[in-house]
């Protein structure tokens, strides 16, 4: 029985440790934040369906920021058929350099914007581990188009632990 409990913590561990939130986000005016988010650490929404979500992926000693924003570009423009518009370096507000990324997508006959920003946050000691953390905007451009203000602000909000 012993036994059994202690693998059972330690499959969980990894779990438990992506339902800690490893970051910090502010959520803007107009915006809310969504509990029980099953694919997203943090997901906020406004009412005309601007989203902005984080994911945190540990990856252990996987892959650096260049590995992951050029994997993160072949998948949207790969499989999620988006049209690369721009890119460019970004930093959090604790410092952690990151890579945005923006896209555009026409939805039918209609444009949507996405924007994905990459960052590869490494673990102190003991672990020598790395997380990934993937914070996507987006929505109908239009509507994206009417929230820069809270969007940029909630961005320059992001803080890695």
């Amino acid at each position: 029985m012993r036994t059994t409990l202690i693998r059972t913590l330690l499959l969980a561990l990894p779990l438990l440790a992506m339902g800690c939130h490893t970051f910090e986000i502010n959520t803007a005016p107009g915006l809310v934040a969504l509990d029980d988010q099953e694919h997203y650490e943090y997901r906020a929404i406004a009412p005309e369906g601007v989203v902005v979500g984080v994911k945190v992926v540990d990856i252990g000693q996987k892959g650096d920021l260049a590995f992951w924003a050029r994997a993160a570009t072949l998948r949207v423009r790969q499989l999620d058929g988006y049209a690369m518009l721009g890119a460019g370096d970004v930093k959090t507000s604790d410092g952690t350099v990151g890579r945005e990324l923006r896209f555009g997508h026409d939805e039918g006959g209609k444009p949507y914007l996405y924007t994905l920003r990459v960052f590869v946050k490494h673990k102190g000691w003991p672990s020598k581990s790395s997380r990934l953390f993937l914070v996507e905007t987006g929505g109908p451009k239009d509507e994206v188009a009417r929230y820069p203000q809270a969007l940029d602000w909630m961005q320059s909000s992001l803080a890695l632990d």
